[in-house]
């Protein structure tokens, strides 16, 4: 069975880890090939507007393997340079799958996420918990670092300090403190989770999804970009949209009341 489990919803796509067994673990490359693949599906086609990620069972995702740590296997094998080499070729390419994408993603995080599962949420665009989720940013605990890109994502979702405090120390994060310092957007009841994040993620989806799209490039670029750059580029993509159909779709549906009709394409 795959490791990532779909069920589109309209024009929201949800995607499950499927793994409970190993608490979401992410071990194998069919799981880093599955990220990949399932991405450039998603880019490619339009009726995808918004993604909901998930995880199966009590865990959002349970990070790496220790005990393969511990054995010196798959990820963890060989000398310092086979280790960098299968980072590299392995686990990095669930960042680079998941920054690429190409609409909004909601990180429904039922339960703990800990490790490269923490890391995993804050690679999504918005994150919603239950009120059992847990962050931990909890490397330094094991002796290692974030080797996933952690410490590129945790600070733009929680500010340096914070990010600081939970790489630093490794301690878990619970539900009400991930709200306060905004690692999480919304905290609801476990059994109301996956119909929230849905719901949510159809609230985006009704939008112009061309507007959408280019909306999310922009919040990217404004990571690395100066001020006078995102101007320029936002202009740019301003009057990319005013030539689409869907910009006179949505004004005409603005003055007559009604949800506007946009293309799939």
């Amino acid at each position: 069975m795959s490791f990532l489990q779909s069920e589109q919803h309209g024009h929201v796509l949800v995607l499950t880890m499927s793994s409970p067994q190993t608490r979401n673990a992410l071990t194998s490359d069919e799981q880093f090939e599955e990220f990949e693949h399932s991405c450039a599906a998603i880019n490619d086609d339009m009726s995808i507007r918004a993604v909901v990620l998930t995880g199966e069972g009590t865990a959002f995702c349970a990070g790496g393997n220790v005990k393969d740590m511990r054995d010196r296997s798959g990820l963890f094998a060989g000398d310092p340079f086979d280790q960098a080499d299968a980072y590299r070729r392995g686990i990095q390419r669930i960042p680079r799958a998941v920054y690429a994408l190409n609409v909004p993603i909601i990180a429904a995080v039922n339960g703990p996420a800990v490790g490269a599962g923490c890391d995993l949420a804050t690679m999504c665009d918005i994150r919603i918990g239950s009120d059992k989720a847990m962050f931990a940013e909890s490397f330094v605990k094991l002796g290692i670092i974030p080797g996933d890109g952690g410490a590129w994502f945790l600070p733009r979702a929680v500010g340096y300090s914070n990010a600081c405090k939970m790489a630093f120390s490794g301690e878990p994060v619970r539900a009400a403190e991930a709200l306060s310092m905004g690692l999480l957007s919304e905290v609801v009841d476990q059994d109301a989770l996956l119909e929230r994040a849905v719901e949510l993620a159809q609230s985006i989806a009704a939008n112009p999804p061309h507007a959408v799209r280019l909306t999310k490039q922009l919040m990217r670029s404004s990571e690395k970009s100066s001020l006078d750059e995102l101007l320029d580029q936002s202009a740019a993509f301003q009057a990319v949209c005013h030539a689409e159909p869907d910009h006179a779709e949505a004004v005409a549906a603005f003055f007559e009341k009604r949800a506007g009709e946009y293309r799939a394409d």
